[in-house]
């Protein structure tokens, strides 16, 4: 027989394996949980949106358009199509859409994977995960900080509050940013000479986006180049203060990075960062801003908008290094069903559903085998006891209940109605103990 080859994973799309998920799915549910007490709602959006819907709100001239969408033609009907690289725009279509913020104003908030075709490294992948929260209708400055706030409250939640800092700046109003533009450009024009190819191709279309360059000469040309904030009249400067008086108000720490830019052109007046140095190059975990002009340019109604996205990937790692710790240990079962003989194994199930309506984790044994090599897999799964059925047992409408972790606590034959009120005290005491 010929061999065959097995398939591997697309590089950059990985495969998040336990314990890993696991700790994944527990990071999510407190992020989950923070998002909902600052009254955001959950939204589910495509992962597969129209091509024009990325090109119209994050910019033709963005690396993300030019060079990082998986973009195809719909066979069926030769629509164009993307993996959607973020979230925001396939969130304001949606709103849009169904007329979301016609009603009310939005709170909502989504999670999922997005696609950008970069190179893969630590921290960058081809296919991630993000988190992202959006509030529509909402003009003042109140919600910007809210939103920065909501962000804190979740590194402390996750206790990272120590290992990320927030970085603020504002680039105001279209008008604004167009005068600015003009010196930016005139400046760079002085710099010709050594601009690298990414700058030179920027500079008419995107100059703003030359500020972001991660090229060390890039950076020291920047260096002296005209600040937006500088550019800014009475009513944007307003706004931002405002932001910063509520950030520091909550006893928020932060820094003003007049070159915090965004890589999407949608934004206007705050935009936000919160960053690590513990992650290497990939120090940015949390990300967002206010969009005002988003929703009308997308063929909406003009409404105020305002948002972020965080990295699932990036928090994880730097939880496991924040904690000083390997990968989490997988969770465990509270209790591992060992069963032998016909009726016993019948009776097993019924056994399990019973404990499992009791709100404990059962791990019921399948696959046969002495109650040796049984009770050897229901300490390596980690149980805390192990509920033993044979066929003694389940006639008497009984089980030997064993607690693993415990050893003196021995092996006593128990009822199975009464199984969860010997089994409940054990993770009780451990839980006022912890």
């Amino acid at each position: 027989m010929r061999k065959i080859t097995p398939l591997q994973s697309v590089k950059g799309m990985n495969d998040i394996l336990p314990p890993e998920a696991e700790s994944w799915a527990r990071l999510e549910a407190v992020v989950i949980t923070c998002l909902q007490r600052y009254g955001y709602k959950p939204i589910r959006l495509p992962i597969v949106e129209p091509t024009p819907l990325f090109k119209r709100a994050i910019g033709e001239v963005t690396d993300i358009v030019e060079k990082e969408m998986y973009s195809f033609t719909d066979s069926l009907n030769g629509e164009q199509l993307t993996l959607r690289p973020e979230g925001t725009a396939g969130c304001v279509r949606a709103v849009i859409q169904h007329g979301l913020a016609n009603q009310t104003a939005q709170r909502l908030y989504y999670l999922g994977p997005m696609f950008r075709h970069e190179r893969p490294q630590k921290g960058r992948y081809r296919q991630f995960y993000q988190i992202g929260a959006e509030a529509f209708g909402f003009s003042g400055p109140d919600i910007d900080a809210e939103l920065i706030l909501l962000t804190r409250r979740i590194w402390v939640e996750l206790g990272l509050a120590k290992d990320i800092r927030l970085q603020l700046n504002s680039l105001g109003q279209p008008e604004e940013r167009a005068h600015h533009r003009a010196d930016l450009i005139a400046y760079l024009e002085g710099f010709a000479a050594r601009l690298d190819a990414d700058a030179k191709r920027r500079l008419q279309d995107n100059p703003l986006r030359i500020l972001d360059s991660k090229n060390p000469e890039m950076q020291e040309i920047c260096a002296g180049a005209p600040k937006l904030l500088e550019y800014l009249g009475a009513e944007s400067l307003a706004h931002f203060a405002a932001v910063q008086r509520i950030a520091r108000d909550a006893g928020i720490e932060f820094v003003i990075n007049p070159r915090l830019v965004r890589g999407l052109d949608y934004y206007n007046l705050s935009v936000f960062e919160w960053v690590t140095d513990k992650l290497g190059a990939q120090g940015t975990v949390c990300a967002g801003g206010r969009y005002d002009d988003l929703v009308e340019q997308l063929g909406g109604k003009p409404t105020p908008a305002c948002g972020f996205a965080l990295g699932v990937e990036r928090l994880a790692a730097l939880m496991t290094i924040a904690n000083d710790e390997a990968m989490p240990s997988p969770s465990s079962p509270d209790v591992y069903l060992a069963h032998q003989g016909e009726v016993a194994s019948r009776f097993a199930f019924g056994v399990a559903e019973k404990l499992r309506d009791a709100g404990l984790d059962v791990l019921l044994h399948c696959g046969g085998g002495s109650f040796k090599s049984q009770m050897k897999k229901a300490d390596g799964a980690g149980a805390a006891f192990a509920v033993i059925i044979g066929d003694d047992e389940a006639a008497g409408n009984e089980a030997q209940l064993k607690a693993l972790r415990d050893k003196t606590s021995g092996q006593r034959r128990v009822r199975v109605d009464a199984l969860p009120n010997f089994i409940r005290p054990f993770f009780q005491r451990l839980n006022k103990e912890g």
